[in-house]
């Protein structure tokens, strides 16, 4: 049996491939006559006036051109290598793709061989007859420079975004909603806000991620997309079989985004080119921060404490009982984390913490041993005598904790400034004069040996400055940071009443770290020294009366000495 051949050369039952793309990153002035209607209303008129009667529409929407994997352009793939296609038509070469080497391999070399007649109505292209065959190279290369270009403006419109003070992402996180009347501005979707506020509080109890997905789940809490579908707002995310089956990365996401903190945060992510669309994460110091760009859900301390937290993994013993204090204890000797040892054999007031390098006697520390509800009674005084300490001389507490920091007094916060400012100019107009004894070599003004000399010293003196401002930022970062813990220790200090019994968001709030010492029997009796290092105060001796009343004089007398800090 044959097959009967129109004289368009198209096969009676093989389907005609109408192609349509569009890409976000086409210019608005191309968009109207670019658009999908467009496009299918100039391919559907070409076919009928060409005899094609057994035609197909191929539509990706919002999706470049020079990346090849798209839905629906792949889908057309597989038909062809299926035989189940006979002829190509695209309204003009740069809705097929932007790409020349993959453009060329599959009209020139791919097609050809499956028998696929390739037909581009704008530029006149029929790989059939060999019209416009030899100029298609030439269109190649100028749709793939235009989309080198589109790239460059959409990240120079980002960077001028970003210089103004305005956020570059248009994705807005659960949580917020874009104002109707601004598209710029987000609100605080409540009922979203307050699942997120839940994840924090979560995570500061002591909860990790997949604990925590595992409680939404169990209080039946709508995922976002399952939200978003629930309230009829667009979006782009699936909705599981399970609408309360919670990701442990969606947590994660939410736990580590900064936004929630009514912050703005840019150029968190890039792409490798304008060719390889795949994500690159930036490191956290490369990204903007622009504070106070809507109202927070989450605050900056308990943004960054949750952080905090985080970095210390806490895994549950194998009875499934966990201490207040996992991932806070430690060994004052060897430094290694105190391991936390519950059994089934072993009652509540029975549990305890070891060295992890004791190793029952055959490691390299010693047992450091305390139970857990003697610690527990040690860390409870020590928060009630503060918290008792602070409402009644919080003047003083400042005071001392200004008498503990006098490395970073204003003078010091201000020169390490001023390093990073002048330092950071400095490596900008390096970089000018390398580019300028290049210049200066390659036109023979300056002669090798000395453009050597020149480039070695420019160079070591660049590494030396940027070692310089690293260490100033980062110096100046801890400093910051302390401020603000202090903020979230004065703040869960000051709503304290009567403490009935520790929690863990209080421990983790309040407790930055807990020393446990090696057991001292030199006075005949066993005794344990424990220290209690603060959030942003460290350990804190409370002064007696006297003492009290010594300070207060001394801030009297120099009331500057704990404004910094304050």
């Amino acid at each position: 049996m044959t097959t009967e051949t129109k004289p368009n050369g198209q096969a009676d039952e093989k389907i005609t491939a109408l192609y349509c793309r569009l890409s976000v990153d086409d210019d608005n002035k191309d968009e109207e006559s670019n658009s999908i209607t467009n496009q299918k209303q100039i391919l559907q008129d070409f076919a009928r006036k060409e005899g094609y009667t057994n035609t197909m529409f191929f539509v990706d929407d919002g999706v470049s051109g020079t990346t090849f994997q798209r839905p629906n352009f792949m889908r057309m793939e597989r038909m062809a290598e299926n035989g189940e296609i006979g002829t190509i038509i695209v309204k003009d070469l740069s809705r097929f793709g932007r790409e020349q080497v993959e453009m060329g391999r599959l009209t020139q070399v791919v097609y050809p061989s499956l028998g696929i007649r390739f037909i581009a109505i704008q530029e006149r292209v029929d790989t059939l007859t060999g019209d416009g065959v030899e100029m298609m190279p030439f269109h190649n290369i100028f749709n793939e420079w235009y989309a080198a270009q589109t790239s460059k403006k959409i990240r120079a419109i980002w960077q001028s975004k970003a210089d103004n003070g305005k956020r570059v992402s248009s994705s807005v996180p659960f949580g917020y909603r874009k104002d109707p009347n601004d598209k710029e501005k987000w609100l605080i979707d409540e009922p979203a806000a307050e699942v997120v506020r839940k994840i924090y509080a979560l995570c500061l109890a002591g909860r990790g991620p997949s604990q925590i997905a595992r409680q939404l789940e169990k209080e039946q809490i709508l995922v976002p997309s399952a939200y978003y579908e629930s309230i009829g707002r667009s979006h782009a995310q699936k909705v599981p079989a399970n609408p309360y089956c919670w990701d442990q990365k969606t947590v994660v996401g939410i736990l580590e985004n900064r936004q929630y903190t009514g912050c703005a945060v840019n150029f968190k992510t890039t792409t490798v080119s304008y060719k390889v669309h795949k994500t690159i994460y930036k490191p956290a110091e490369e990204h903007q921060v622009i504070p106070n760009m809507q109202e927070p859900i989450i605050s900056e301390e308990q943004w960054l404490r949750v952080q905090e937290l985080r970095k210390h993994r806490r895994r549950p013993t194998a009875t499934g009982r966990a201490s207040l204090f996992s991932g806070l204890v430690y060994c004052p000797d060897c430094g290694a984390k105190l391991h936390f040892c519950a059994a089934k054999s072993l009652k509540r007031n029975q549990e305890f913490w070891r060295c992890s390098n004791y190793k029952d006697g055959r490691g390299t520390c010693k047992i450091h041993y305390i139970r857990d509800v003697v610690l527990e009674k040690i860390v409870f005084e020590a928060i009630s005598g503060l918290s008792e300490f602070v409402k009644c001389h919080e003047t003083v507490f400042l005071y001392m904790l200004a008498k503990k920091t006098n490395a970073m007094r204003q003078k010091e916060h201000k020169r390490l400034e001023q390093t990073v400012e002048q330092g950071t100019k400095r490596i900008a107009e390096i970089d000018r004069l390398i580019e300028k004894v290049f210049e200066q070599n390659a036109s023979g003004i300056l002669s090798d040996e000395r453009f050597s000399k020149m480039l070695q010293n420019y160079e070591k003196e660049q590494k030396a400055l940027m070692r310089e401002v690293s260490d100033s930022q980062k110096t100046l970062q801890e400093a910051k940071q302390k401020v603000t813990d202090l903020r979230l220790l004065l703040r869960t200090l000051r709503e304290l009443t009567d403490i009935a019994k520790l929690t863990p968001a209080l421990v983790n709030s309040l407790i930055e770290r807990i020393e446990v010492h090696n057991n001292d029997k030199s006075s005949g009796h066993c005794y344990v020294k424990v220290d209690i290092y603060f959030t942003a105060a460290g350990m804190i001796d409370i002064p007696t009366e006297q003492e009290i009343l010594a300070m207060m004089q001394e801030i009297r007398e120099n009331p500057q000495d704990f404004r910094f800090v304050a």
